[in-house]
């Protein structure tokens, strides 16, 4: 199991060197500079030229690159060319709110999917049914930025943007804010934290809870039809006990498959979520410096996601080992 994992983590980091790779050309490869985006069309092309000097990009793109390796071990992610902050520093602090989108937005989907897909395979051709799989159907048809802007039009009593009221960002000494405001039992901060975070959590939310529905339901068939509870039926288990302790655990495997695929989605479509609800998170940060081709932080933003990404497929294969034997006794 141990030589599984160091070779899982081996490959993660492959994944991520490339990943590294990847994106670098690729953001050299776009079209225009940030020199001319900065200075405007209208600028002198001696001035640009200086900048794209000063800055080294006028270099051969491999030089640039050989480069990057001792930036990324140092923790050094460069300067936004736009706005002369550290990017790491830019990205430390709007990270925890996009995390705590996400994480609110996984624990809404997660179990709003299972307990879905599991009511539409036990009650398979009658109304429960229809309607988790029409949910299911409208869930992954939406788009984030249409279903955002229809919440925002039918709940017009909900705040649509920011993550609290502007005059009590003073009283959080963290970026999490909800957990914050729990954790020190100040309940009225974080009901508003709550009301802010609620419309674009759902948003986020409905894709990977339309997946999972979906996935759910086909796996849980499966396994409803199988001979060993054919027997606990006869026995006369409870329908509560067949599911919960018989079934749904055998089909967990392509659950938890998806769902820790969903994870990993929840960043992308966290960016244009953030967007629609001006979610002070990494997401607008990096829709920003996309306009603005701010390479370093193009650069960053994408590298942060990646490896976030990479770890939620980690600790996605860690849950395999657990939940299925057969694959323990095969690594």
């Amino acid at each position: 199991m141990w030589s599984f994992l160091l070779v899982r983590i081996l490959q993660s980091l492959a994944t991520v060197a490339v990943a590294v790779v990847l994106i670098f050309i690729s953001i050299r490869l776009l079209p225009g500079n940030p020199a001319l985006a900065r200075f405007g069309q209208h600028s002198v092309p001696a001035r640009v030229t200086a900048e794209m000097a000063q800055q080294g990009w006028d270099r051969p793109i491999l030089a640039q690159l050989i480069d990057l390796p001792g930036e990324l071990l140092r923790g050094d992610l460069g300067v936004s060319f736009f706005h002369g902050d550290q990017v790491a520093a830019r990205l430390t602090e709007t990270i925890p709110a996009t995390l705590e989108l996400s994480i609110t937005a996984i624990l809404l989907a997660v179990p709003l999917g299972i307990c879905a897909g599991v009511a539409s395979a036990l009650w398979r051709g009658s109304w429960p049914d229809y309607a988790a799989m029409t949910f299911a159907l409208l869930g992954v048809s939406v788009p984030v930025f249409f279903l955002g802007i229809c919440l925002m039009t039918i709940f017009t009593n909900m705040p649509t943007s920011g993550r609290v009221a502007p005059t009590m960002i003073s009283q959080f000494h963290t970026d999490f804010f909800l957990c914050e405001a729990i954790l020190t039992g100040r309940f009225a901060l974080a009901l508003d934290a709550l009301r802010h975070l609620l419309l674009p959590a759902v948003a986020l939310a409905t894709i990977p809870a339309a997946v999972i529905s979906r996935i759910t339901r086909s796996s849980m068939l499966e396994v409803l039809s199988s001979d060993y509870l054919r027997t606990a039926k006869a026995k006369g288990a409870t329908l509560g006990r067949i599911v919960w302790r018989h079934a749904l655990p055998n089909a967990s495997v392509p659950i938890v498959n998806i769902a820790g695929f969903q994870v990993g989605m929840l960043l992308s479509g966290a960016v244009l979520t953030e967007t629609v609800f001006n979610w002070p998170g990494m997401g607008r940060y990096l829709v920003t410096a996309v306009r603005e081709q701010d390479y370093a932080v193009v650069q960053g933003g994408a590298l942060v996601i990646a490896a976030m990404f990479v770890t939620a497929n980690l600790l996605l294969d860690i849950a395999y080992l657990w939940l299925d034997p057969r694959i323990r006794t095969q690594s």
